[in-house]
């Protein structure tokens, strides 16, 4: 089940962006300012997306993390399939290619790379979009 997020929601949400290393790691608190969204598998928390008007009709995914117990169940693609239709960007690490890879089979395409966008450590963003 996808549903919004809410505050009660934030203790887990912690433990599964703790638990992503390759996620973003922001304060969870910030992600009730934008569109935030769990996917639940058996009542519990199994990811969350979060994101933010870019414009009219253009999105961009801040964040999407999936508890590592439940990865390849399925989870990051319902994620996906609930973000609004539009344009649709994301960064990613240009090491990340398992979400890369992801998001080439959600239909997201590569349109750039960002030199020296990520810190800690310092690496490239490759900027993927997709029309939904």
């Amino acid at each position: 089940m996808i549903r919004p997020a809410t505050a009660a929601d934030l203790p887990r949400v912690a433990a599964i962006q703790a638990a992503s290393p390759e996620a973003a790691q922001w304060p969870v608190a910030d992600y009730l300012e934008y569109s935030f969204y769990i996917a639940e598998l058996a009542g519990e928390a199994a990811g969350f997306a979060v994101w933010r008007a870019a414009g009219e009709g253009e999105w961009e995914l801040l964040n999407l993390a999936v508890d590592p117990a439940h990865r390849r169940r399925g989870v990051a693609r319902r994620l996906i399939a609930a973000l609004p239709s539009g344009r649709v960007f994301i960064e990613v690490r240009a090491s990340n290619t398992a979400a890369q890879a992801l998001y080439t089979a959600s239909g997201f395409t590569v349109i750039g790379r960002r030199r020296g966008y990520y810190h800690s450590p310092p690496e490239d963003g490759i900027v993927m979009r997709v029309e939904k």
